[in-house]
């Protein structure tokens, strides 16, 4: 049954959508000549594109849908997934650890593992994030998908093979380039298109006290409920937050997820690269003016029984809320003809924004750190742009089995950061170690990746086949500090165990095993790295500048929502 009707109008702005990116792709094939190009862009973007490129590829699913249903599960404590769980992660990206990056000239996150450790950490890196990769593109094409089958009533198949074929055609075509260039129109129509909606239900509420006002404690604080797990809806202490958020994921996420860091690889000299995340990070911090207030004027509207907006039940699940289609209903409750197809477009440049991040990182650390590492180390340029193009349709086929596996599980959310915590947990404090460390060893980091991987994992798995007995013999008390912690916080504490298990194996095993030369590790661990020289820069163009000025600020929104 369709939910939201869409005029002449609505389709004419999708189609014309549909048609801009594929014509991007097609435009930009005539630049995409060498590897340099379809996986590097050419590495001659500003730090301007590269930034706003850098936080489109993260504007998928999750960042659109999930939180603003999130904020209506969790309250403002979704703002802590920014302003705590990004924003420092993103500065000490641009500050400190891209140097190390941009400066190796690498390929990928996956290729700093082989300079500094050795081809196992990078092969063991390259595959585990394929498959999460997959596993991500899975979750993008399948919240798509189900959204417009659900809101517009369209085929499910339909809808989702239009998306994946898209995505294929301007990726393939133009390689990171596409990507990047489709990933700015994309920011500014998730922009433009979403956060009217924000705006028309604060009006609609008399204001923003309105809408903030009154609101629970549970529901509407970030640090002040945080004492005690159950004063909050999250079920969770200001350690998990700040350790497990904060810390582990955040820092795992930003600073070694290729997704995101393959933007800055794409800047046209280090300065501009270091610029890439503090650049971003702006963006960042402001997106709870959309996500977090859309949540809460959806939660407040939801209360109002003569209001007339309900949420739409999960189709995997009817008696449960599906409170991912709060966005959508308020685009369905707010915007007349010609503006629903703008939301409409917004929302789809969102999941598809995410969609060709995954894609185009996929191809790249497939093409340079398991094909050529592997299977064919002869291979020419030629050969790897065009093995780079059949992984784009190939990985897009494999997203489409994943968005069916995508469809077992009823909270897409708290799924996305579980996969963060197997992966980008351990992998960070191999990284961390790598790279200030130079004791560490090639062992130890493979080693250390391993047991961290392995331990976030058994975590989940544990809770998911015996929570009921972890939770009454205590084990889940010991593992998360609260007695019945919510999906939300097991993954936060998972994700710490992980990168805990995988710092301590690291160290012990480098301390017993021989470590690489210091001409070895030059230009690869701090000490060893030459250090940039912006003498000559004036202040207003350095990070350093710019990243001052986002910690303050973003210091002053959590003092405020304290």
């Amino acid at each position: 049954m369709t939910t939201i009707h869409l005029a002449l109008i609505d389709w004419i702005i999708i189609v014309l959508y549909f048609v801009a990116i594929i014509g991007i792709g097609l435009y930009l094939r005539r630049f995409t000549k060498t590897g340099e190009d379809f996986f590097m862009a050419g590495r001659r973007n500003s730090s301007w594109v590269a930034g706003l490129a850098f936080l489109s590829a993260n504007l998928g699913a999750l960042e659109i849908l999930g939180w603003t249903g999130g904020t209506m599960k969790y309250g403002m404590a979704v703002a802590h997934f920014y302003w705590i769980g990004a924003i420092p992660a993103m500065l000490f990206l641009g500050l400190y650890m891209m140097p190390f990056y941009y400066s190796s000239r690498i390929h990928s996150v996956p290729g700093y593992l082989k300079l500094r450790f050795d081809e196992r950490s990078r092969l063991l890196n390259a595959i585990s994030f394929a498959v999460m990769t997959l596993l991500m593109s899975g979750i993008n094409l399948y919240l798509m998908a189900l959204v417009f089958r659900t809101i517009l009533g369209w085929d499910w198949n339909v809808s989702m093979w239009v998306s994946a074929i898209a995505i294929a055609s301007y990726i393939t075509l133009g390689g990171l380039m596409s990507a990047i260039f489709t990933e700015i129109v994309q920011f500014f129509l998730i922009w433009f298109g979403l956060f009217l909606v924000s705006v028309l239900g604060v009006i609609e509420l008399g204001g923003v006290d309105k809408v903030f006002g009154g609101l629970p404690d549970a529901m509407g604080r970030l640090w002040s409920t945080t004492g005690v797990a159950a004063n909050n809806e999250m079920h969770v202490t200001w350690a998990g937050i700040v350790m497990g958020l904060g810390f582990v994921l955040s820092f795992g996420y930003w600073t070694t997820d290729f997704l995101v860091v393959q933007r800055a690889f794409s800047s046209k000299d280090l300065r501009s690269a270091r610029l890439t995340p503090i650049t971003a990070s702006f963006f960042k911090m402001a997106l709870p003016f959309i996500v977090v207030v859309a949540g809460i004027v959806a939660w407040r509207l939801a209360g109002q029984p003569d209001s007339g907006f309900k949420l739409l039940h999960h189709p995997n699940n009817p008696s449960e809320i599906w409170h991912d289609t709060a966005l959508p209903m308020l685009i369905a409750r707010y915007y007349p003809p010609g503006l629903v197809g703008l939301g409409i477009t917004a929302l789809l440049a969102g999941f598809m924004a995410g969609q060709a991040g995954n894609v185009s990182a996929f191809n790249t650390v497939w093409t340079y750190d398991i094909y050529r590492a592997v299977i064919n180390r002869k291979a020419s340029d030629a050969h790897l742009v065009w093995m780079g193009r059949v992984t784009t349709i190939v990985g897009i086929l494999l997203s489409v089995c994943t968005a069916y596996l995508a469809m077992q599980f009823n909270t897409i959310m708290d799924y996305i950061q579980a996969i963060f915590s197997w992966v980008n947990a351990p992998l960070f404090a191999t990284m961390m170690l790598g790279m200030f460390w130079k004791r560490t060893t090639s062992t130890g980091a493979f080693v250390g990746l391993i047991f961290g991987m392995i331990a976030s994992f058994s975590i989940f798995i544990g809770f998911k086949l015996f929570e009921p007995t972890m939770v009454s013999s205590g084990l889940a008390q010991i593992l998360t500090f609260a007695p019945h912690p919510s999906e939300m916080s097991r993954n936060l504490w998972q994700a710490t165990w992980g990168w805990g298990v995988c710092l301590v194996v690291t160290a012990l095993v480098s301390l017993v095993t021989k470590p690489k030369t210091d001409e070895e590790l030059t230009g690869l661990v701090k000490g060893l790295t030459p250090k940039t020289d912006e003498t000559q820069v004036p202040l207003i163009g350095r990070p350093i500048f710019w990243a001052a000025i986002a910690l303050v600020v973003v210091t002053a929104l959590n003092l405020y929502f304290w």
